[in-house]
């Protein structure tokens, strides 16, 4: 009986012990994440030789609102809209292939399908840049070229190989079960991807929607070699725009900054239990 008593302290010793750790931890990493959003969000409310006098993480003495004026009054809006308007189509159609092309890979025995799968799995170690120059020719030969169709394409093809090999392993834990009961009771292929896996992979389809929808919103480098007219330009080439027309005005550049990555914090916290689940249910059940 002691002996059990002198184990169950020391597990708990261990225990708090972890938890100390990993509280320690996570505020280390508290602070290194929210010490450059502090930076940012404090000195966009300055004016242009307010950062000189003052200390960087002071509160601004005054409040300036006039960096966000000034962005907004020059053409924020357009970049952000076409900004978004460009994500939500690439999303939708990554999602939709990934889904349509993960389901026979993870439920369906079929001749070279581990060929199939190994080709995409290798199709991530492609480095995205070393395409620019070729996928450059290919869209003036198009007739593509600065329009803001022309990155769908590269947005939703270098999105799909990791989509597919996450979303095919998250389909293969769905209990087969679910889908032989549902055969017996005459669903075909398409009813059965329609009406049980499709709905039974939302939280894997959730956390792919939110990792690649960053991605894409922060994309620079397509959207700099594919797009040309300001009347066509995206959200993180506004950045470079601003950075050149302010090169020394620090505190305006910090405002189109915060207004940018307002609304991926913003998603973030609304979809944050979607995403948690979906990793979670990936790692119990994998």
């Amino acid at each position: 009986m002691r002996t059990k008593q002198i184990d169950y302290r020391k597990e708990k010793r261990k225990s708090v012990a972890a938890w100390t750790l990993a509280t320690i931890l996570a505020l280390i990493w508290l602070v290194l994440t929210l010490t450059p959003f502090a930076f940012m969000v404090l000195n966009s409310f300055r004016k242009q030789f307010d950062m000189l006098q003052q200390g960087v993480f002071h509160l601004p003495d005054p409040w300036y609102f006039g960096n966000y004026t000034e962005v907004v009054t020059h053409g924020f809006f357009g970049y952000f809209f076409r900004s978004v308007i460009l994500v939500a189509v690439s999303l939708v159609l990554m999602l939709i292939i990934s889904a349509f092309a993960a389901y026979p890979l993870s439920r369906m025995k079929f001749r070279s399908r581990g060929l199939i799968y190994a080709g995409i799995v290798a199709m991530m170690s492609v480095p995205m840049h070393v395409t620019l120059i070729p996928i450059f020719k290919m869209t003036t030969n198009m007739g593509l070229y600065d329009k803001l169709a022309s990155l769908i394409g590269p947005y939703v093809a270098f999105a799909l190989p990791m989509s597919v090999f996450i979303l095919t392993a998250f389909m293969k834990t769905i209990p087969r079960e679910i889908e032989e009961s549902a055969e017996i009771d005459g669903c075909g292929r398409f009813k059965n991807f329609f009406s049980i896996i499709l709905p039974l992979s939302k939280s894997g389809l959730s956390t792919l929607a939110i990792y690649n929808g960053v991605a894409m919103w922060n994309e620079f480098a397509f959207a700099n070699t594919l797009l040309q007219s300001p009347a066509k330009k995206t959200l993180p080439l506004a950045l470079g725009q601003f950075k050149g027309e302010h090169a020394l005005d620090i505190p305006i550049i910090l405002a189109v900054l915060t207004l940018s990555v307002l609304p991926v914090i913003i998603l973030f916290i609304i979809f944050q239990d979607k995403l948690v689940k979906g990793m979670m249910a990936g790692a119990v059940k994998g």
